[in-house]
């Protein structure tokens, strides 16, 4: 607090000077030939950060000044344009690319120990033979385990150039000794579609939580595997999809909408407006396609169903969306860093904008979903908040509104035996993932005889494993919780969780999809067409 106090002046300096700096950069009605030519503003800033380095009575870490400036700058103008710092930058980049380099396992630290929950299919560790349950106790002579190692270094340890080797030695439970593998990295898939199954004999379910660089070849072949399985309607489950790339979501929009049919626009500061129509390519536009959102569906994934919504193409069920309806481009900012800024809004095909306001600040803005629940609008439809103004209807004449987010067509209430404080507070603790291994380690060959249907068919978690759990994580929490109330609900849960570790690609999404109240929802709509 002391040093904010003492430099705040030298930092409001810092934070005039950078934003005329980067305002100017970001002109872009300038040409490009002028677009980064110095001028009287800029050489001021250079000038105060020289003096600062050179003259300053005190060291300052002027980096870190800036840093702290330019976010300062973005938090006031939308609450979407960030700054994105170098350190943070490969992650960013492997999230929107949609892959990494490594050797392809999925694991936890376990008593200081790098415990494989599964390797990852087709991954290089599983083509080597590592199982779920090994322990990676050494990496090219580097030790794995030890308190001091964080989940961050660890996994620096396991990543590397592509096609590089490392050596791994391995425990094994009821091996004599470590066990060796040589195991060339590769492209690893951070796996955006997280489940494509059949919910009943016409109706498929494929569920997206971003929209990255791979996401539409994942759906592709998700909905291409479920129309050879004979699914003529589609359960597009977005909820709490963040959103992503605006060019693979027009691709999947594309899918589902007829050739030429207006997707979005966008509009600039200047009114410069940049339509994007369907295409012949798609592949479902017969097909019926109920689009699941919540209030945590947001950007991409509105696009998708207000662009579905306005062209009277399926149906919306669920609650209101997030309301994001700005868009970013990404700009290096020349150290390694970069900033992603509002360039636009989109606007859906009926000419809304899905934006929430934010002209009271960032604060404000995201302070309005509690608003949205202390007002009851989670659990009733009618209490959601719409502006006649902003009133708008689609060629068949169904009326839509803007101005904070996409209004379902079929309202689905939050469910509150699947959502209460008990169940959020253990999952985000990560005690089912945590009790869920510790039992497969007990006898892991005792699940052997399952196949990935007949576990999600017949396998039913008993009250002894439930009281098993029940004292297990009060062991672990210190905390005395019981399940009185919602006994199924967590055995649901568990069985949902047993079923990720043993089978992964979408098993726990269809165990848990099993007491979805919004699922239900869809299915019968489904039957009623």
């Amino acid at each position: 607090m002391h040093f904010q106090k003492k430099y705040l002046p030298l930092i409001l300096g810092v934070a005039i000077a950078a934003g005329i700096f980067i305002g100017g950069k970001l002109n872009f009605a300038d040409a490009p030939d002028r677009l980064f030519t110095s001028n009287s503003k800029k050489d001021k800033l250079n000038r105060l950060i020289d003096y600062i380095e050179y003259d300053y009575v005190d060291d300052i870490n002027t980096d870190s000044i800036v840093d702290v400036t330019v976010n300062g700058i973005l938090e006031n103008l939308d609450p979407h344009s960030v700054y994105i710092p170098r350190g943070d930058m490969e992650r960013v980049a492997e999230e929107m690319r949609g892959n990494f380099v490594g050797i392809g396992v999925s694991f936890y630290t376990y008593k200081d120990t790098i415990a494989v929950i599964r390797p990852i299919e087709n991954g290089p560790s599983a083509k080597a033979g590592i199982k779920g349950g090994d322990r990676i106790i050494v990496a090219d002579n580097d030790t794995l385990y030890g308190d001091a190692l964080e989940d961050g270094e660890l996994v620096k340890k396991l990543k590397g150039p592509l096609n590089s080797k490392v050596e791994l030695k391995v425990y094994r439970k009821g091996e004599p000794e470590l066990l060796t593998f040589k195991i060339k990295r590769s492209k690893i898939p951070i796996k955006s579609v997280d489940a494509a199954y059949m919910l009943t004999e016409k109706l498929g379910y494929i569920k997206i939580n971003k929209f990255a660089e791979s996401t539409y070849r994942e759906f592709k072949q998700g909905l291409n595997k479920l129309i050879a399985q004979g699914a003529t309607q589609i359960a597009l489950d977005l909820r709490d999809n963040p959103g992503g790339r605006l060019d693979i979501t027009e691709q999947i929009i594309d899918e589902f909408l007829e050739d030429d049919t207006l997707i979005l626009f966008t509009k600039n500061k200047r009114g410069d407006i940049e339509e994007t129509y369907a295409t012949a390519k798609g592949d479902f536009e017969d097909g019926k396609v109920f689009v699941l959102i919540d209030e945590n569906s947001a950007s991409a994934s509105e696009i998708v169903a207000g662009a579905l919504q306005d062209n009277d193409k399926g149906i919306i069920v669920g609650r209101r969306s997030y309301g994001k309806g700005l868009v970013q481009r990404e700009m290096d900012l020349g150290d390694g860093s970069a900033v992603r800024l509002t360039v636009s809004r989109y606007f859906t095909p009926t000419g809304r904008s899905i934006q929430r306001p934010y002209d009271n600040g960032n604060r404000a803005y995201y302070e309005d979903y509690f608003k949205r629940v202390e007002n009851g609008e989670l659990t009733d439809g009618a209490k959601i908040e719409v502006a006649d103004s902003l009133k708008f209807t689609t060629p068949k004449g169904k009326i839509v509104y803007g101005g904070g987010g996409i209004i379902p067509d079929v309202f689905v209430p939050v469910d509150k035996s699947m959502n209460n404080e008990t169940l959020s507070y253990l999952k985000r603790r990560g005690v089912f993932g945590y009790f869920t291994f510790e039992t497969l380690e007990k006898d892991r060959k005792a699940y052997d005889y399952y196949t990935r249907k007949t576990f999600i068919d017949n396998f039913t978690v008993g009250d002894d494993l439930l009281l098993e759990f029940q004292d297990y994580l009060n062991v672990r929490t210190g905390s005395n919780i019981t399940f009185v109330a919602y006994h199924e609900e967590v055995k649901q849960y568990l069985k949902a969780t047993f079923a990720d570790q043993l089978f992964g690609n979408g098993a726990f999404e269809e165990v848990i999809n099993q007491r979805d109240i919004m699922i239900e929802e869809v299915i019968d709509l489904s039957e009623q067409e």
